[in-house]
């Protein structure tokens, strides 16, 4: 591996679900989450990722599966880098699926990370690959046959304390901070707004979020700016609709946490700019 290529699409047939298909040897993937899942086939080599305050590693033929709202990273794990292929269903396309099969209404949960040595890797791989002609059929088909096999074989029942409720500051202050993308306040002012103290805050939010409130803010604004890309907008103006400083800071971010940059993103959906 000496070439770095990603490509991101929508899949042909289902728009809550998105497609990336990769190779990496020096990116690294910041510390974020994804609204829904992300189910990734790897192809070649490894990749590393921190999950849950330990670094798990995927091989070739390994499944790494990740539940909506995890924070995490990706790295290579190996000299070469890694190739996969990855799924990112939206939590109610996979619901849906889970339905079907007859599952107790609520969130899916996958309890295990990397899973090696699956049959689901053959599925997932299929379910990729009809994703990028144009046979509607195929593709809906294909997918819905990955996902509820995953669900059979290792779909578990969420634990307990997963999602629990965060506390009221907490909670205040992550609404602040999606109210206030482009004038965010400092962390004095977050959290006298929020009747507590800056350290105790940064400690509470991260405990909930996984992330301190100023990783949380970009995070925020990286989701906020694939929303507008996604409606034409060109970057640079989303760029300043986000907070971030000009178009190189949102394709900084924005890079290390979709593996693409905006413009990239962009016309693998096929969003034309305005």
């Amino acid at each position: 591996m000496s070439q770095e290529v990603a490509h991101y699409w929508r899949h042909p047939v289902l728009p809550d679900v998105d497609l990336l298909q990769a190779r990496y040897v020096t990116h690294r993937f910041g510390r974020h989450t994804h609204d829904g899942y992300v189910i990734a086939l790897i192809e070649a080599g490894v990749e590393a990722f921190e999950h849950a305050g330990s670094t798990e590693r995927a091989p070739k033929g390994s499944l790494a599966v990740l539940n909506p709202e995890v924070v995490h990273t990706g790295y290579a794990g190996a000299p070469g880098g890694w190739a996969y292929r990855v799924l990112y269903p939206a939590v109610g396309v996979v619901a849906d699926v889970a339905a079907e099969l007859g599952a107790r209404a609520g969130t899916p949960y996958f309890p295990e990370t990397v899973i090696e040595r699956t049959p689901v890797a053959a599925l997932v791989r299929a379910a990729h690959r009809a994703g990028e002609g144009g046979d509607a059929l195929a593709a809906s088909s294909l997918l819905r046959t990955a996902l509820g096999a995953l669900l059979r074989h290792h779909a578990r029942d969420m634990p307990a304390e997963h999602g629990a409720a965060w506390s009221p500051s907490v909670r205040a202050a992550r609404d602040i901070l999606h109210d206030r993308l482009v004038d965010p306040p400092t962390l004095e002012e977050l959290a006298e707004a929020v009747g507590t103290r800056p350290f105790r805050l940064i400690r509470a939010f991260r405990a909930a979020t996984g992330l301190p409130p100023h990783a949380y803010l970009n995070q925020v604004r990286v989701q906020r700016a694939r929303r507008l890309l996604d409606g034409g907008l060109r970057p640079a103006e989303v760029a300043a609709r986000t907070g971030f400083a000009d178009q190189a800071h949102l394709t900084r971010h924005f890079k290390r946490v979709v593996g693409v940059p905006p413009g990239a993103y962009q016309h693998a959906r096929g969003v034309v700019p305005s």
